[in-house]
């Protein structure tokens, strides 16, 4: 089969119905659930029992800009019952072991895993227990707030997938990153979509973002644009940390783009680490800090700056 028609038969499953799970429908899952819902696929949510119930019943509305306001229809469970063609991971990293539990590899068949977490880490974690064929991590660039069970509010102007799975057959990346783009007749009416050849590339390009945005907004408690000002030279210099470790890792490596990128933002945006430290949830702090100090380790590459407010972030939970 030549590459063409790879293609071709990849954007012909795209079209199909397909079954997708989706693990944890908050903001980012229940927003991917109801588009690719509204797009005509079948989908299931993976939740606890009021979550379900109300899913069950209502479906997930959705406000947004870019996609509009609408209602899809969903099934829900608490477990996997049944084998899919792909479940999605949106749980946050410091839930993920008791989720998995709703998700038994023998149930879920061939179908591809797919973890929308933070962190590099997770991939490994989850080939060891479902199998390297089956996991293909994601990236996803979006603005999402669950605010009761199935109520998604969507803010950011952009929703953007970077799918990827160095053990995956690329078709069948092909015909998920057409599911998740929520392709209809008329084309995509959901993310951005794109698949990526390089694994370590495509993490290492969000983890070295999120780590010194997440670090110093959470350390300090206050906005980007704060950091960015009272905090500058902390974050020039966290940043060439992080840069650092992400090329010896095989990811991207301009801190001026990284900080071009801080500067765009708006002022007053917060990380979810920040939010979760303010609402007293679990912080993913070993996902993004430790994963950053453990990579720096094993490359011998000095990270003072990163050490320094991962000691300071843990001695402030205890």
């Amino acid at each position: 089969m030549t590459k063409d028609q790879s293609k071709e038969r990849a954007d012909e499953r795209s079209q199909e119905r397909s079954t997708v799970a989706v693990l944890g429908p908050g903001g980012v899952g229940g927003l991917l659930a109801a588009l690719v819902a509204r797009a005509g696929h079948r989908v299931i949510c993976l939740a606890g029992d009021e979550t379900a119930r109300a899913l069950r019943t209502d479906g997930i509305s959705v406000r947004s800009g870019r996609f509009g306001d609408f209602t899809a229809a969903v099934e829900a469970d608490t477990e996997l019952r049944e084998p899919v063609d792909a479940c999605l991971i949106t749980v946050k990293h410091t839930a993920l072991d008791a989720a998995l539990e709703r998700v038994r590899p023998e149930v879920l068949g061939d179908g591809l895993l797919v973890p929308f977490l933070n962190g590099v880490e997770h991939p490994a974690t989850l080939r060891a227990r479902y199998g390297a064929a089956r996991v293909a991590p994601a990236v996803i660039r979006v603005e999402s707030t669950r605010t009761a069970p199935g109520v998604i509010e969507h803010g950011s102007p952009f929703a953007e997938i970077d799918l990827t799975g160095e053990s995956v057959p690329r078709g069948r990346l092909d015909a998920l990153a057409g599911v998740l783009a929520a392709a209809g007749p008329t084309g995509p009416i959901g993310p951005t979509v794109r698949v990526l050849d390089d694994e370590a590339a495509t993490l290492w390009a969000k983890m070295s973002f999120l780590a010194p945005f997440a670090l110093l907004t959470t350390r300090y408690g206050v906005p980007l644009g704060e950091v960015r000002t009272r905090h500058r030279e902390e974050l020039t210099a966290l940043v060439a940390e992080t840069a650092g470790v992400s090329r010896t890792c095989g990811g991207p490596a301009d801190p001026a783009m990284a900080l071009a990128r801080y500067d765009a933002f708006p002022p007053d945006t917060k990380s979810s680490m920040q939010r979760d430290a303010e609402a007293g949830r679990p912080l993913e702090l070993d996902a993004i800090g430790g994963a950053l100090l453990r990579a720096a380790d094993r490359h011998g590459v000095a990270v003072p700056v990163a050490r320094g407010l991962v000691r300071e972030l843990e001695d402030s939970r205890h």
